[in-house]
């Protein structure tokens, strides 16, 4: 049996909100996989304070704007820093751009709408892709 994949959160928009606080209904959906989480932001030292991002209940990893998620290194030192093959992975990401080169590293990404909130649609995501 292969190991068991690792889901990439994104932060600011999806998992956290503006205010800092955590969207509840995708707490609830992320605690009922057994996976290891892990929440990708590009949060500078200010940014990770003002989202609160030190009290998210899992993991954060960040490159503080250096490079941006939209670049192909965040991805790849990412993956480098954890010893992750694309393939261990999935991910939701709000931003398009950012999704898409997280594709383009050959990463399974979902294009997370954070102005519809659709839990559903993001469940169907992993069950499918986990």
């Amino acid at each position: 049996m292969s190991a068991m994949k690792t889901i990439l959160v994104d932060a600011i928009n999806g998992f956290v909100l503006e205010d800092g606080s955590i969207l509840e209904p995708m707490y609830k959906l992320l605690e009922s996989y057994p996976n290891k989480k892990l929440v990708l932001t590009g949060a500078n030292d200010e940014q990770f304070k003002h989202f609160k991002l030190d009290q998210v209940p899992y993991e954060v990893f960040t490159l503080k704007h250096n490079p941006e998620k939209t670049d192909p290194q965040y991805f790849k030192i990412l993956l480098e820093k954890y010893g992750f093959a694309a393939k261990d992975v999935v991910y939701f990401e709000h931003n398009t751009e950012a999704a898409q080169t997280a594709q383009f590293v050959g990463i399974t990404t979902y294009f997370y709408d954070h102005t519809k909130e659709d839990m559903d649609a993001l469940k169907q995501f992993l069950d499918k892709n986990l």
